[in-house]
């Protein structure tokens, strides 16, 4: 994998948005393999700091991942999605149509693990909140393009209400689904409010599998 500077959307003195490709790793992984950590001293662009991500990304998750390129715009960055004031979007292909346009899910999450699985995410009344706006965007040959809008951030929210909520598993998803073609999941818009100056956000455009999936660039608009 190459250098991810081609891969910035947004930056300023406090503030990068990098267009994750899926694959990468936000964290180190075990198996010793390449993670962001490997490409964060190219990404100082004159600052002597390397550059710190603010949230997670799932390893086969694309799009918008916010850094910070100091300590201090770190703790209001992180103070901020804690106090869900970060607007986020999603878009994903999903295994079946929802019979309804759009709706809310409101299911709690817990995280369970075991010998032959591993550990997952599940929806429990005893796990942490969550909940996700979604909308319908389009359809084709069984599977549909859905707009996310998390109000909390789980591990997995997203994949598992996708899958426990709309009954519709994201395609390629390699836990909750099927794992025989890439994940299409994709952090499209990410915008991070600041007090005394314009908000931190940036659009990240669709990655290809996508579009040889039936589902481009051109279903989008403002909202997705």
């Amino acid at each position: 994998m190459s250098l991810l500077n081609d891969k910035v959307l947004f930056i300023d003195g406090e503030a990068i948005i990098l267009n994750k490709p899926a694959g990468l790793p936000v964290d180190a992984p075990r198996d010793g393999s390449l993670s962001l950590e490997n490409y964060l001293s190219s990404l100082t662009f004159g600052f002597q700091r390397w550059p710190l991500a603010v949230h997670r990304l799932d390893r086969d998750t694309s799009g918008c991942l916010l850094l910070a390129r100091n300590p201090k715009a770190h703790k209001r960055f992180a103070a901020a999605f804690e106090a869900g004031t970060v607007t986020k979007r999603y878009v994903a292909v999903v295994e079946g149509v929802p019979s309804e346009e759009s709706g809310i899910i409101d299911l709690p999450l817990k995280k369970i693990s075991s010998v032959e699985k591993g550990w997952r995410m599940v929806a429990d009344r005893s796990g942490k909140s969550a909940v996700t706006h979604w909308r319908r965007i389009s359809e084709k040959d069984g599977r549909a393009l859905i707009a996310f809008m998390p109000r909390t951030g789980r591990t997995h929210q997203i994949r598992v209400h996708a899958l426990q909520g709309l009954g519709a598993a994201i395609v390629g998803d390699p836990v909750y689904g099927n794992a025989g073609e890439p994940m299409l999941l994709h952090s499209r818009f990410l915008s991070i409010p600041r007090n005394a100056k314009p908000a931190v956000e940036a659009t990240a455009p669709l990655p290809a599998t996508f579009a040889q999936a039936g589902f481009g660039e051109e279903l989008l608009d403002d909202a997705a």
